[in-house]
């Protein structure tokens, strides 16, 4: 018998209970580590919705929270390996944590994944949930992995890293000297020691900066899912000359919208200074990518202002990468007004380049969220208005 099985059988026999109730009646059973059963719960929870691969295994195991939270979910796993070259690869995963990329880049026909964590615990859980899900090509490697790959004499087809965004007191970082282990001491060896190296960095990190801290970056992969932007990736190769190409995807949905940055500064984007009968909002990949002009350009739709991130048109624009709504009226912002046009007095607020935010202006609107209809408020030119709208 595993040594998790009686966990893993207790908390999914209690998986409908509340796993703090369950922490305060360790008494009643003294026999079982209560303070695992309850991490069990919270993970089988979590899981259906970010991980259905494990959510679907009746044995596998989950770590504590923090690292539940840090770990990529399956959808955003899944996409990095069309990232990757063809054919059968050595890949390392140099930071393992819960394992879901590694479990994920084992599934490449024929590849082979080394994973490599510090934790004892962690290493524990990776064996076991690797035997539950049939995968055994992969070796699992406890120690400092910056460590191991200096002390490794093996070329990696990709070597995958993503840091730990954490400060010495708990608080998120995001810039590359601040993670653990710092990247950029160590670049030269991970670039002589992999073909290509992926870095996973936070979404709040400067594209510019880690491109330039980096250096021979190919390509930067922002990826959104389901309107949040989720993760940046630098896909960095030794060959790697020029400016990289920025790729912005919102998944589930694969199209992709590719651009340099250069062409983003000699663009020439159109203007309107007034809404039509169409508006759109990027998603969120694009909004971090900032591609404002050459969506303009792309997509023949006008921008409203030079820092407000709406477009309109009067003919829909079916294939615009972000959401797409039907003006219906235009709307004078407050209460009143509000009232007559809405009143269940229930809508979805949406601000672009207005002095307030979203939240702020449906209370000031007297409105609660919910509804089919949207109010989207923003400054066109210099005059700020708003409008009622339904997604289309």
């Amino acid at each position: 018998m595993d040594r998790y099985d009686n966990i893993i059988l207790f908390a999914r026999t209690h998986a409908k209970e509340d796993p703090l109730r369950l922490l305060l009646r360790q008494d009643a059973y003294p026999d079982v580590d209560m303070r695992l059963v309850a991490q069990q719960i919270e993970g089988l929870q979590q899981s259906a919705r970010k991980w259905p691969f494990l959510a679907a295994c009746e044995s596998i195991m989950y770590p504590p929270k923090l690292n539940r939270e840090q770990s990529s979910s399956e959808t955003t796993a899944r996409h990095k390996t069309t990232l990757l070259p063809a054919g059968r690869l050595r890949i390392a995963d140099l930071t393992g944590g819960m394992g879901v990329d590694s479990l994920i880049l084992a599934q490449q026909a024929g590849s082979h994944v080394d994973y490599c964590e510090q934790d004892e615990s962690l290493c524990a859980l990776m064996e076991h949930n690797s035997k539950a899900l049939g995968i055994s090509n992969i070796t699992i490697n406890q120690g400092d992995s910056m460590t191991w790959l200096a002390n490794w004499q093996e070329h990696f087809d990709v070597l995958y890293i993503d840091p730990a965004r954490r400060g010495v007191h708990g608080a998120k970082v995001c810039a590359f000297e601040e993670c653990t282990p710092n990247i950029l001491e160590h670049k030269k060896m991970l670039m002589e020691r992999g073909s290509m190296l992926i870095v996973k960095a936070s979404p709040m990190i400067d594209l510019q900066l880690g491109c330039a801290q980096l250096e021979h970056v190919a390509a930067v992969h922002i990826v959104a899912v389901e309107g949040e932007c989720k993760e940046v990736l630098f896909i960095c190769q030794a060959d790697a000359t020029g400016e990289p190409t920025i790729h912005c995807v919102d998944l589930p949905d694969t199209k992709t919208f590719s651009f340099l940055r250069s062409e983003e500064t000699v663009a020439e984007g159109l203007y309107s200074d007034h809404v039509g009968r169409w508006l759109y909002k990027p998603h969120a990949a694009l909004m971090k990518g900032a591609p404002y002009k050459l969506l303009s350009q792309r997509y023949g739709v006008a921008m409203l202002g030079r820092n407000t991130h709406l477009y309109t048109s009067d003919s829909a624009v079916e294939d615009f990468p972000g959401r797409r709504f039907r003006v219906l009226q235009p709307l004078k912002l407050n209460k009143k007004a509000a009232a007559a046009a809405l009143p269940e007095k229930k809508a979805h607020v949406v601000t672009a380049n207005y002095p307030v935010d979203a939240a702020a202006l449906q209370k000031q609107l007297g409105l609660s969220e919910g509804g089919d209809l949207f109010v989207i408020a923003a400054t066109v030119g210099s005059i700020r208005g708003g409008w009622l709208c339904e997604k289309a």
